[in-house]
């Protein structure tokens, strides 16, 4: 009798490549982007669609019409748990991948499922010196990972929860990369400290993507924001930001930098802030959640890796 698997992916992308590499089951996209904007602990109830429509509307201009048919109807599927022998979920090593995980898992266990549950996580590849999404993988590396998918303990899915918890709550002091010892994320401890740099830095206000930004701008010659968007892709690290997010940040941060022979340039108010001279964060007068907490609510401070609330 052959096993009936339920396939959670992190987009449709991949959900097509697995269709043609014939990896037996069902699918369920997560289509969400949970590392930004207010989110609320109970996945799918209408607090939690009345809380991400508002920010995907106001930050992002995306008309959620729709909504509940393109993320809402995939969360019906994963309801039906009980049909499924097995749950796989496929996701990736940075934060934006690791957020929607955590959230994914907790929903599960809001559910309570208790079906066998495996990741097939993309990061470290035999061979290969930086850390590869799955859409970088070979057909060959990909299928490696499907056959040496990690199996979730119960203490991988009470962590999980725990940790979406701790995200959607106003308190983030107490998210640690200690919590991920001993568990089977081996990524996840990195994705908090990302996470934690994401505040703003005590004297400069700059977080760490910021401040990165604007060193891209003083290294290279760049002359357009496309330009500079596909550089902070390039060297993110554990972040996985797509466009939306890095064009987004590079609004923000406008008054820092300037046009000069044709080339971006730090100005003045942007070196200053990489200077570490302590200003007002860009973009503090703007809404701006991190799950549920404001990013301006705490600052991070880089020599202790700690948060401390304003």
């Amino acid at each position: 009798m052959s096993t009936k698997t339920l396939n959670i992916t992190n987009g449709d992308s991949l959900n097509d490549r697995l269709l043609k590499l014939d990896i037996t089951g069902d699918f369920a996209v997560w289509r969400e982007m949970l590392c930004e904007g207010k989110t609320t602990y109970i996945i799918g109830d209408q607090d939690f669609v009345n809380t991400r429509k508002a920010f995907l509307e106001t930050d992002y201009a995306i008309d959620t019409f729709d909504y509940e048919e393109k993320f809402g109807s995939q969360l019906e599927i994963i309801k039906k748990w009980k049909e499924y022998d097995e749950i796989i979920l496929w996701f990736e090593y940075d934060l934006f991948c690791h957020i929607n995980m955590m959230a994914c898992i907790s929903y599960m266990v809001q559910l309570y499922c208790n079906k066998p549950l495996f990741l097939v996580c993309s990061g470290r590849v035999d061979g290969e010196k930086n850390l590869m999404g799955i859409s970088e993988l070979t057909d060959k590396q990909l299928d490696n990972h499907y056959q040496n998918k990690q199996v979730l303990t119960g203490n991988d899915l009470i962590l999980a929860d725990k940790i979406w918890r701790l995200y959607c709550s106003d308190d983030h002091v107490p998210l640690q990369p200690k919590l991920a010892k001993d568990s089977n994320f081996i990524y996840l401890s990195n994705c908090i400290s990302a996470h934690k740099k994401r505040f703003p830095e005590e004297h400069s206000g700059l977080n760490t993507l910021e401040r990165h930004l604007l060193k891209l701008i003083k290294k290279h010659k760049i002359s357009s924001e496309h330009q500079l968007c596909g550089y902070v892709l390039n060297y993110q690290g554990y972040y996985g930001y797509g466009d939306m997010q890095v064009l987004k940040m590079i609004k923000r941060l406008r008054s820092y930098f300037e046009e000069q022979d044709g080339y971006f340039i730090v100005n003045e108010k942007g070196e200053y802030a990489l200077a570490g001279n302590d200003i007002q964060a860009p973009g503090q007068n703007e809404t701006c959640y991190f799950g549920g907490v404001s990013k301006y609510a705490y600052q991070y401070h880089e020599e202790t890796h700690q948060l401390i609330k304003i």
